[in-house]
């Protein structure tokens, strides 16, 4: 049951009476929404968007067995250092989602996959952000290496699910999206996926 401080409750969407761009980048846009609540209150909400492409993006869970996964170590601006990830990106607009996946694996763990099943989508942040990323769970691996944009070549990681704890704790290791990935993934291996 919800607190609601002996406020009243309202669950109607605000009206969107405007959204205009403010910045853009290459990969970013940054949007200013004006919007009017149910009760007349009025703001302005400002969010980040992704480049109005179309394209998709996605997180790759490489399972090289039922316990053990492949993470890649890479430079992430936000952060500003070396941090371990799961292999992700931008789906092309002539790629399904499952290709996209395969493309970005090879580009950047050096491997490929046979087999593919859909787990979630999730968003980040998203009172400030429209972004969202499909995870898909990768197996039956194999070696190939496909040449893509990273700068450098990422270091691969060989990681246990039953060892969740120890790899959240890590300094390298930040990214929460990530980590709930690799729990769900976890959790549907056990009960059979």
């Amino acid at each position: 049951m919800p607190i609601n401080n002996d406020k009243p409750v309202v669950n109607d969407r605000p009206r969107i009476k405007s959204c205009i761009e403010i910045a853009k980048t290459r990969l970013f846009r940054v949007e200013a929404l004006e919007l009017e609540f149910s009760n007349g209150e009025q703001r302005t909400y400002e969010r980040l968007a992704g480049s109005g492409s179309g394209r998709k993006a996605v997180m790759v869970v490489p399972m090289l067995d039922d316990h053990r996964f492949l993470l890649v170590k890479e430079f992430a601006a936000g952060t500003e250092d070396y941090q371990l990830s799961l292999p992700k990106g931008l789906v092309e607009l002539d790629e399904t989602l499952f290709e996209g996946a395969d493309r970005e694996l090879k580009e950047e763990a050096g491997f490929g996959a046979r087999q593919w099943d859909y787990i979630t989508e999730f968003t980040v942040s998203p009172n400030y952000m429209k972004n969202h990323i499909h995870v898909v769970l990768a197996r039956d691996l194999y070696p190939e290496r496909l040449e893509g944009d990273e700068p450098e070549i990422m270091e691969v990681v060989e990681w246990s699910l039953d060892d969740l704890q120890t790899l959240n704790d890590r300094p390298d290791f930040s990214e929460a999206r990530t980590l709930a990935a690799l729990y769900l993934v976890r959790d549907k291996l056990q009960n059979g996926l």
